[in-house]
């Protein structure tokens, strides 16, 4: 398997722009009845249903992606540009990250903020760990039972054949990971490094993103990566693809007040355009060698490889530019994301580490039926759409019990002010 292209994948508001209405409120002792919110202060801003869908687009983007000659997999974003489902995926979850723990931030304070990420970071550890075992149970039987060894080879577990135990304490610590689960290990160091992220945006949040920014660099000029098991080093460098996700973070933070937000949009949209258009004439040349021809060699010689281990700036700056023209086209209020059709997409969205590790899951076991029982492209179709049916169903299943779960829930006792109570009517 191109481990390359199978391994696309597995993720805020500035305090500023929030708007904190405590659950209850208490009388003050020396100032008298606490007020009633205002309209304007009770009012909670619109869920941004743009993550969402684009992460749930993702999410099934890289099960598709992770399925070996997969026809389907030609309709994906990596085939119309230097970027991957994997971008949209890590930007994404550092803006949702700073959406989330940042509004925590200003309602309870940095402990109580950082003990909620540290509490998802453990959270997808566990996740992680589970699935590894999963795929590996899985992979075992099916190369055992069909007598087929290359399944373990293609799936990076000739380590766990040559010493199990070994490798299983590995995984413990994130060093081996089979291929195609190299980015829930991502997420958890970015994640486990929040806290900080967090305390300098509050504080600085211009100086973070040089610092990251510095980091990024040092990463790709020295090399600088972890370790992995039994050789070699992490798929999804850290220390590159920490960039992108503070990146996230930052534009959620500053958002309207950083320099992007102030550029008019046609001041920057037509370069954004070109370098998208480049980008599709680079990819294209990769299947249709005739194209290659108009590729002048010295150009080629200076931007290849267009490392995606490393967070290529290639590839940085295609996403950047896609996600300039698709924030600049589509509104926050864009109809079409409410339409009912693209509902299981935006579901998928919401639930992305349940929806992520079914996908794993399940892009080894189209995997195992077309190499094992039908390799046709009828077939790959089929498969494709069974597991993005299999993945929107979950998605639908999960959102259907957090309903259940809130209409169950016993509502949020009514705040009793001094103005209003027997005592001070009497």
């Amino acid at each position: 398997m191109d481990r390359a292209r199978g391994a696309d994948i597995l993720p805020c508001r500035s305090e500023q722009g929030l708007l904190i209405v405590p659950r209850t409120m208490t009388p003050s002792p020396t100032l008298g009845p606490v007020p009633a919110p205002s309209a304007t202060a009770a009012a909670k801003p619109p869920r941004d249903f743009r993550l969402d869908f684009f992460r749930g687009l993702a999410l099934v983007f890289i099960f598709v992606d992770h399925i070996p000659n997969n026809v389907v997999s030609w309709l994906t974003v990596r085939n119309f540009g230097l970027s991957d489902a994997t971008e949209i995926f890590i930007f994404i979850s550092g803006y949702s990250a700073m959406l989330a723990y940042g509004a925590s931030l200003a309602r309870r304070g940095f402990l109580f903020a950082s003990a909620q990420v540290l509490r998802r970071c453990w959270q997808i550890y566990v996740a992680h760990v589970f699935l590894v075992f999963i795929f590996i149970g899985h992979i075992t039987f099916v190369s055992q039972r069909y007598n087929n060894p290359l399944f373990s080879d293609e799936m990076g577990l000739a380590a766990f054949v040559a010493d199990p135990y070994m490798a299983l304490v590995q995984a413990l610590i994130l060093k081996f990971k089979p291929v195609n689960l190299d980015v829930l290990p991502l997420y958890v160091v970015l994640l486990a490094m929040f806290p900080a992220i967090l305390w300098g945006m509050k504080r600085n949040p211009l100086a973070v993103l040089m610092f990251s920014a510095s980091t990024y660099l040092l990463a790709n000029i020295f090399d600088i990566n972890l370790p992995g098991y039994p050789q070699g080093v992490w798929f999804f460098n850290p220390f590159a693809w920490q960039f992108l996700f503070v990146i996230g973070a930052f534009y959620c933070h500053t958002r309207g007040a950083n320099p992007i937000d102030r550029l008019p949009p046609a001041a920057v949209l037509p370069f954004a355009a070109i370098y998208l258009g480049l980008s599709l004439f680079l990819v294209a040349t990769w299947s249709n060698p005739s194209l290659a021809a108009y590729v002048p060699r010295a150009l080629a010689k200076l931007i290849y490889p267009i490392d995606k281990t490393n967070l290529d700036i290639l590839r940085l700056l295609h996403f950047l530019a896609l996600a300039y023209l698709v924030v600049s086209l589509v509104r926050i209020d864009a109809a079409f994301l409410r339409w009912r059709a693209l509902k299981p997409i935006v579901l998928c969205g919401q639930h992305s580490l349940h929806i992520f590790c079914l996908g794993a899951f399940l892009s080894f076991a189209g995997h195992f039926f077309l190499t094992e029982v039908n390799s046709s492209r009828a077939a790959q179709i089929f498969v494709s759409l069974l597991g993005i049916v299999s993945m929107i169903t979950l998605a639908g299943l999960l959102a259907w019990y957090r309903r259940q779960e809130s209409a169950t829930r016993p509502p949020a006792p009514i705040p009793v002010t001094s103005g209003s109570s027997p005592e001070a009517r009497s």
